[in-house]
């Protein structure tokens, strides 16, 4: 049996075996930046585990860019390092590509941990000056940001030019920059968050331009030959905010530029957003962007079946398809896939004892979803 899940996918110089991707996953366990024992474990089981590509989660671009104190950097030649190390093991052990996300948290930056309350950093808690579009928090009780001026605009422009020069010297095999979930880039984007009178606000023309100044610059400083994606917040579920038509536009003009992909999520820009959630609730969004602004996509968000994996990608409605939770719940996603698919997947000599066990394969074939269980 064939898969289109399973199947090779090319982008520039760059071929991944299949379309299944580590979704970006902040970790929230960086000592100033840098990479742990924790990154290792995390990223070391996912680079083994035979996914088509492994996305780091965001990596700050400068160090008021984080959104804890525990994030993870791309700044200092410390976190260069750090990020050395598990590099070497994802390369010497793993199959999978690697590529990084780079990101800004602007107005959401200096706050806590989720499982510490997610709430803004108290003044005996080292907080830090945020910056953002405009001087608008983020919701009631967090940090009022600084409105960035041309010289803050042109300190972080460089911030991500360097950290792409950084991604280069590490290796990694393609960058996704994050203008997704309330964070900076998309705090431009934004008329929810963004409420300038300056060249950089107004109308959508206006509110894309520092986004896409920043993507030229990076797109200029990376490899020809290696691919530069970007993960956006396809609608904000608010009246009034960004919404999927403004992806479409912002999508094509990121195509211009150099653009190989767009990762379609949503929402994030406030605290008050509320959203019915369900399984492949963004798929649509990939789909619309996919066709309208003619780009490969990857689709994400409460993704988890195989089969379903399967139908977005053979039905055209993505290109990619990126897990996150699922695969915090089950590493070896891939390999499960396969078997349910009746597919051969890539995996470590050391484990074929189990991946080729054929009555293990026989188990996940005669799997039934939950939701198809329910039906009957």
């Amino acid at each position: 049996m064939s898969s289109q899940l399973f199947s090779p996918f090319a982008m520039r110089g760059l071929t991944l075996d299949n379309r299944i991707i580590v979704s970006p996953m902040c970790e929230y366990s960086a000592v100033d930046g840098n990479a742990t024992d924790w990154h290792l474990m995390h990223l070391g089981q996912f680079a083994t585990g035979g996914y088509g590509f492994v996305i780091t989660e965001a990596a700050a671009v400068e160090p008021r860019g984080r959104i804890t104190h525990h994030d993870l950097g791309l700044y200092s030649d410390e976190n260069e390092e750090a990020l050395a190390r598990i590099m070497k093991f994802c390369r010497d052990y793993g199959q999978a590509k690697i590529g990084i996300q780079l990101a800004h948290a602007g107005r959401k930056a200096s706050s806590n941990r989720p499982w510490e309350g997610r709430d803004a950093l108290g003044e005996d808690q080292d907080p830090w000056e945020t910056i953002s579009s405009s001087a608008n928090p983020q919701d009631e009780g967090w940090h009022t940001p600084k409105a960035m001026d041309r010289g803050d605009m042109d300190t972080v422009k460089a911030a991500f030019v360097e950290s792409v020069k950084r991604s280069d010297r590490l290796g990694f095999d393609m960058i996704e920059v994050h203008s997704a979930h309330g964070y900076l880039l998309h705090e431009f984007l934004s008329p929810i968050s963004n409420t300038r009178n300056d060249e950089y606000g107004g109308p959508i023309e206006n509110r894309m331009r520092y986004p896409l100044e920043i993507f030229a610059a990076m797109r200029e400083t990376w490899p020809e030959e290696k691919p530069m994606g970007l993960r956006l917040s396809a609608t904000d579920w608010e009246d009034n905010g960004w919404s999927p038509e403004d992806s479409v536009v912002y999508s094509r003009a990121l195509k211009e530029l150099g653009c190989d992909y767009i990762c379609a999520s949503s929402g994030g820009i406030s605290g008050n957003t509320r959203l019915e959630l369900g399984e492949g609730y963004q798929v649509d969004f990939a789909n619309k962007i996919r066709r309208e602004a003619n780009i490969p996509t990857m689709a994400v968000g409460m993704i988890y079946d195989p089969h379903h994996s399967e139908s977005i990608v053979a039905n055209e409605q993505a290109d990619m398809v990126a897990l996150g939770r699922g695969l915090l719940f089950d590493p070896h996603w891939p390999v499960r896939a396969a078997a349910a698919l009746n597919v051969e997947a890539a995996s470590p000599p050391q484990y074929e004892r189990a991946y080729g066990f054929r009555f293990l394969r026989e188990k996940e074939q005669s799997w039934v979803r939950p939701s198809a269980r329910a039906a009957e």
